[in-house]
């Protein structure tokens, strides 16, 4: 007799990590002296953690402090200076009682729906999107609503969409800067969206992890403009410390104790260690506004470079690192495209279908966080393989 398997199960691919495999696959497969795989499919920072989060980590260390479990919420000083950075940022006052140290932004997101949704609640967000948001409300079963959009409303969501929506959704997620068109919600139509939201009864969920990667626009936070929404950010992007799996959030009061207890039971805490590495990390300014700095100039030389290869990008690079490139008049079928990219050029990149799986069949996306040199070899191979 076949064993029941849980609705869980259904939760889709996160196709993106298929493409890691098949780059490391094709990286281990090159002869000696061969042209490298250039990465381009996964949104990691080529610089590791800051100088100053490593130097914490090893001074703790050598100190002999015990790495044990802390709260749930994490480290009373950690909670502190990112509520401090969100005065310095953004001018919002935010108790440290109402941050939340997760593990990572991946373990924010489960949290944040379990406390604010019900199994069958409708969450409304833009297409193309992150795959995690759908695929994990999918696995705690809730409704996916998707907003397709376009150039249009710079691959955002907009009121005009939430307002056609019957019934109205329980709750929306919004990115800014976003992935993978790497454009952003402005100011002005955050602070609407997000008034909207209150007004209307729906739990407002804002992706803010790509924060401090902001090229031509003003970064704002949801957090200053609605006391119900749930923030989430990360040390991952921004920090350059992906592998620490650190990440926060700003939670509303009505969700601080159903986090808490969520957080015990799933976690138990985020890792002490990378709770240090974290807090002296917002002590290297100088080193990470200069990673900013190469994006932007990889950012630039793409921008140029990529639409007289054949690879348009029809939205505005606003911020984070990707550019979402329009291949429609080369392919329907963005994941085969990737393949024989990979296979062809030595380049990887992540298929549109990962991102919005009816329209995403003609974009790719591009992660230009990798080192310059490599996003200029990736330009110059693009432009020679057709």
């Amino acid at each position: 007799m076949a064993l029941k398997v849980g609705r869980g199960a259904a939760a889709p691919p996160f196709i993106v990590m298929d493409v890691i495999a098949a780059a490391n696959a094709a990286q281990a497969a090159l002869p000696p002296g061969a042209a490298h795989v250039i990465r381009m499919e996964v949104g990691q920072p080529g610089t590791g953690a800051p100088a100053g989060a490593v130097a914490a980590v090893q001074a703790a260390l050598g100190g002999g402090a015990a790495m044990g479990y802390t709260e749930a919420l994490g480290r009373a000083s950690l909670r502190a200076r990112i509520a401090r950075h969100s005065q310095e940022w953004y001018g919002i006052d935010i108790a440290p009682a109402r941050v939340a140290v997760t593990m990572g932004a991946s373990g924010a997101f489960p949290l944040a729906f379990l406390a604010a949704f019900n199994p069958g609640d409708r969450i409304a967000m833009a297409a193309p999107f992150y795959p995690p948001y759908v695929n994990i409300l999918t696995a705690l079963g809730m409704q996916p609503v998707l907003l397709p959009s376009g150039p249009a409303t710079r691959f955002q969501p907009s009121i005009a969409m939430l307002e056609a929506l019957d019934p109205l959704p329980d709750g929306l997620i919004v990115a800014s800067p976003c992935n993978p068109a790497g454009t952003m919600l402005h100011p002005d139509e955050l602070a609407a969206i997000a008034i909207w939201c209150d007004r209307h009864g729906v739990r407002l969920i804002s992706d803010e992890i790509y924060h401090g990667l902001n090229y031509d626009v003003p970064l704002s936070s949801a957090a200053a403009f609605s006391k119900s929404a749930v923030v989430i950010n990360s040390f991952s992007k921004y920090f350059s410390m992906t592998g620490w799996r650190i990440g926060w959030m700003v939670l509303p009061e009505d969700l601080l104790r159903p986090v808490e207890c969520l957080a015990q039971n799933l976690f138990i805490s985020a890792p002490h260690i990378a709770q240090i590495a974290a807090e002296a990390a917002f002590g290297c300014t100088t080193e990470l506004q200069a990673n900013v700095a190469r994006y932007r100039r990889s950012r630039d030389l793409l921008l140029a470079a990529l639409p007289a290869a054949g690879f348009p990008t029809p939205s505005p690079a606003e911020g984070a690192f990707y550019l979402y490139a329009d291949v429609s008049a080369r392919t329907n079928d963005s994941e085969d495209f990737c393949r024989r990219m990979l296979a062809e050029a030595g380049v990887a990149a992540s298929p549109g279908v990962d991102f919005d799986r009816e329209r995403g069949r003609g974009f790719i996306r591009f992660s230009y966080c990798g080192p310059e040199a490599d996003m200029a070899e990736a330009a110059a191979r693009l432009a020679r393989w057709r």
